[in-house]
């Protein structure tokens, strides 16, 4: 029988011991505070930043919003982040992406300091993973992944592992993640070939491609184990995930549903690197 691996008990885990480190931190006078930077009106950002807030209420981080208009020239915003990274008061700054195409991105990732860095984009903390130092700040949706993993207890040494995505926000982090654990990784992407005998052949595959459905049942066996970190709209307008969940979720060891998997841990992930930035400070 199929194992659904649910994020909502791997992220209120996480919350619990965020709330501890939080009542830690009180007895210092310290209050963990998150800087949510967004240019525009975007819907999808502000449904974000409201779920983004509700979660900070509900474990005691306080949070504080710096909207800015969407024509805002790359200077002003170096400038506003300058002023957050100087700001005693502020934990951690989270500047949400993708930033408008006028906007140099590659200033602004350098620009926020490493030690407010709660999203991971400067390159300093980026390259600590590389370096195989995982006890900083990591990008939420791979560490996301990695901590269903251990919860579920997935064996991870020896075995084979397929990432399904090379970009540096999922698949390169990723990939840094398991082979610290000692799995042995093969990382794939969308013009890779043959490549339903490659995930075949894994124990657990990642797949992160943005397609919904994209893999149904011919890419899997019995004993996959299948963390989907894909998140789009199928057909009918419906939330859906890389894997064709009706059709692989019979047939496989484990698999994360979406929604309700990976994507239900992230915003937890994001808010213990906002607690561990206070601790730090």
């Amino acid at each position: 029988m199929t194992d659904i691996l649910k994020g909502n008990v791997v992220a209120s885990q996480i919350k619990e011991q965020m709330k501890r480190d939080i009542e830690e931190l009180a007895r210092s006078n310290k209050v963990p505070t998150l800087a949510i930077v967004r240019l525009g009106n975007n819907p999808g950002d502000i449904s974000y930043e409201k779920s983004i807030i509700k979660n900070c209420d509900n474990i005691g981080i306080k949070s504080k919003v710096f909207e800015r208009d969407i024509n805002i020239k790359t200077e002003e915003l170096v400038e506003l982040i300058g002023e957050l990274n100087d700001d005693n008061s502020i934990s951690g700054i989270l500047v949400f992406r993708p930033l408008p195409k006028h906007i140099d991105e590659e200033v602004v990732r350098n620009t926020v300091s490493p030690l407010k860095d709660v999203d991971c984009m400067h390159p300093l903390n980026l390259e600590k993973i590389f370096e195989g130092n995982m006890e900083g700040f990591a990008p939420c949706t791979p560490k996301s992944a990695m901590e269903i993993l251990k919860f579920y207890e997935v064996p991870l040494e020896g075995k084979n592992v397929v990432v399904v995505n090379r970009s540096m926000v999922v698949g390169k982090p990723l990939t840094m993640m398991l082979l610290e654990k000692n799995a042995t990784v093969t990382i794939c992407h969308s013009r890779t070939k043959n490549l339903s005998e490659i995930t075949k052949n894994a124990d657990v595959v990642v797949v992160a491609l943005g397609r919904a459905k994209f893999f149904d049942e011919s890419y899997f066996t019995e004993g996959s184990i299948i963390i989907d970190v894909g998140v789009s709209l199928d057909e009918n307008g419906k939330l859906s995930g890389d894997v064709d969940y009706e059709k692989v979720s019979p047939i496989v060891s484990k698999v994360t549903p979406v929604p309700g998997g990976v994507g239900s841990v992230t915003t937890s992930i994001l808010l213990s690197q906002v607690v561990l930035a206070c601790k730090n400070m």
